[in-house]
Order: structure tokens, then sequence, then C-alpha cells
């Protein structure tokens, strides 16, 4: 019978001698009347007694089993039962979309307009990184954000009053030629918005894509570390010209 509560058949063998039993029964015992084979039986009784249908004791050395009344094992259960209903019944039950499109934008306003746009939306954590002239526009929104509680960290290019913002600054070296203008932000590890410079114009694109966001999120902590590397270690690795020529390579 307890098969068809979701018990397997060996659980179901002990359960039944221990219930006919009028005596605890050690391990020896339970085996040569339930006939579940004696390398499984120390499973079996220890997932009986997780799931709470037999009780244990020690005499002389020896561990004693005996099951629970069959009264009460069918409280347990029915108990048990009518949890798992209610708990079916209260469950509301819909499809969770993952939303993989990507979405293109051009034209620099309407970029710094959506940005503006998305940072209202922030409910945990912003991730911002730009050149700084381009990010000191967005800073007194994201200094009120922060005031709601909700984490901004910023990496910029070149120089940038940030206040209490917490931020990590890349200041380039002449001969860093390989960096470009950009904007990337990540609201909430869950959506980023990223623009580039194609010919003379920004693009971007914004999407909610897992992969992506976990990507580009990637992409800002890698430059983050880098960025503090460099700064930390400047002499060192400046004076590497093998590192040194690696690094004006980076577009960051």
């Amino acid at each position: 019978m307890l098969q068809k509560f979701g018990f397997t058949q060996y659980e179901s063998q002990v359960f039944e001698v221990l219930t006919a039993s009028e005596e605890p029964m050690d391990a020896t015992s339970i085996v040569k009347y339930s006939q579940v084979p004696k390398s499984k039986i120390y499973e079996v009784l220890q997932r009986l007694v997780e799931k709470g249908l037999i009780l244990t004791s020690f005499q002389e050395r020896k561990k004693l089993y005996t099951a629970l009344s069959l009264e009460t094992t069918i409280e347990k259960l029915t108990t048990e039962f009518q949890a798992n209903i209610d708990e079916i019944r209260n469950t509301n039950f819909k499809l969770h979309d993952s939303d993989e499109r990507v979405w293109t934008i051009q034209n620099d306003a309407s970029i710094k307009a959506l940005l503006k746009e998305r940072i209202q939306t922030a409910k945990k954590e912003i991730l911002v990184t730009g050149w700084s002239d381009e990010l000191a526009s967005f800073l007194p929104l994201l200094e009120e954000k922060k005031k709601e509680g909700i984490k901004v960290e910023l990496l910029s290019v070149g120089e940038l009053d940030s206040g209490k913002l917490h931020a990590h600054v890349l200041l380039p070296d002449e001969k860093h030629d390989a960096l470009e203008r950009h904007k990337l932000m990540i609201i909430d590890h869950e959506e980023i918005l990223f623009a580039g410079v194609e010919g003379d114009t920004f693009q971007g694109i914004h999407t909610l894509s897992k992969p992506l966001v976990k990507f580009f999120t990637e992409f800002f902590y890698h430059d983050v570390a880098l960025t503090e590397i460099t700064k930390k270690y400047e002499k060192v690795l400046m004076a590497d010209e093998e590192i040194k020529e690696i690094l004006m390579k980076l577009r960051y």
C-alpha cells in the first residue's frame, strides 16, 4: 500500500515487517523477514527514518528499529497529502518568458534618452562605463538612485568628479589609440544597453538576453580589474615594452 504514496518496494517491505512485529527488530532480523538484500537494508532504513515512519534506539550496542503505529502513519500520510493538495491549489502556474530579442537604436540623443529611462527602472544595481564627458550628464540621476539604496558602480575613461558614487577611472596613455567611444549600462543583472561608434555616429543595442547580459557584465568587471591593476602597477607594467604594447591594443 505504501507504494501508492510514492514509497519504494523495499521501503514497503521493511515497513510491513516492522508493523507486523510486536518487538523492535535489528537489521539482521529485518533482512530475514523482509527479503530486502543485506546490501540495501541500511540505506532503506535510513530513508524511512528520514521520512519519519520508523523510530530507532540502541540496546546493548545493537541498533533497533520499530515502526509508527498504523493509525499514526495513516494520519501522517493524510496530513502530508492534504498539504500537497493545498500547495498545488495555491500555486500560480505560468510560463516564464525568456526575451532573447536584441533591439538596435541609432542617434546619440536617443541613446542617451533611453539610458536615462532605464536608470529610472533600476531596483538593485546599476553598472555604467563610458567616457567621462558623457558620463557627467548621468551623474545627478545616478546619485538619486544611490540615495534610494541602489548600488551604482562606474568605470570612466578619463578623469571624473563622481562625488559619492563608486567610480573606477582609467586615464588613457597618449599611445592608447585603440580606445573607442562607447557607453555600457547594465541594470539589475537583467538588461544591458551598449552603444559604440560606427563611422561618426553612435549605434546601440538593448536586450534582456541572459547570455548577452552575462557576457557584458563579465566584460564590465574585466575592464574594472584591468583598470585597477594598471593603476596600481603602472610603472612596472609600462616599463615592460611587451606588456605595454598589449595594453595599448586593448579597447576597454
